[in-house]
């Protein structure tokens, strides 16, 4: 796509209003998986929109940390905020040099992210369901790797504080399905990768 047939989105105007090159490809990358996990559009405006906020903050010559910047977010957008302590940091920020109302103003939601990706980027989710089945068993693996550590370390502590004799335990965890056509029991992971039972019904 050209950039003079690209449409004129606000997540554009504001990119270039504040110099965040680089930035439309992050969240492009961030949303299509290409580095592993997606990341959700509205986290991703979360993120945009505290990237405008630290930028607003360096442009009146702030010295700026992150934590810095997602104390100040927070107070600006969260609801559970008080509205004496949402008016602070507004007087704060104000006396650093930052129009507050002009940098809320820039803030955008997930759905202008979502319009910026498409239409402006031309980006698309890949295809998720190739490799799904071994994605499933990963996740699975995860969750009984996971499982069996807090038993381990249940134990451990049980029989830290003499709650349970002291022996020397080992835990197994095999997570099986019984098919309920024809009684076969099958190791989940096998099953997965088989396509099901091939019992005849």
């Amino acid at each position: 796509m050209t950039t003079a047939s690209r449409p004129n989105t606000k997540v554009a105007r504001v990119i270039e209003k504040y110099d965040l090159g680089g930035l439309g490809e992050d969240l492009e990358e961030a949303w299509t998986g290409v580095a592993g996990e997606r990341t959700s559009l509205r986290d991703l405006a979360d993120e945009f929109n505290r990237s405008v906020l630290e930028a607003a903050l360096r442009a009146a010559g702030e010295t700026v940390a992150e934590a810095d910047v997602e104390s100040a977010y927070s107070t600006l957008t969260d609801d559970d905020v008080s509205r004496a302590d949402e008016m602070r940091k507004r007087r704060e920020l104000e006396r650093a040099g930052v129009d507050v109302d002009d940098v809320l103003g820039d803030f955008v939601t997930h759905q202008a992210i979502h319009t910026y990706l498409t239409d402006y980027r031309g980006a698309e989710l890949p295809d998720r369901s190739e490799g799904l089945v071994d994605r499933k068993i990963e996740t699975l693996e995860r969750l009984q790797g996971r499982t069996s550590a807090v038993t381990e370390s249940t134990i451990e502590t049980l029989v830290s504080g003499g709650h349970i004799t002291d022996r020397d335990y080992q835990v197994f965890l095999d997570v099986r399905v019984v098919c309920g056509d024809c009684g076969t029991d099958h190791v989940v992971s096998d099953l997965l990768r088989d396509g099901g039972c091939d019992c005849e019904v």
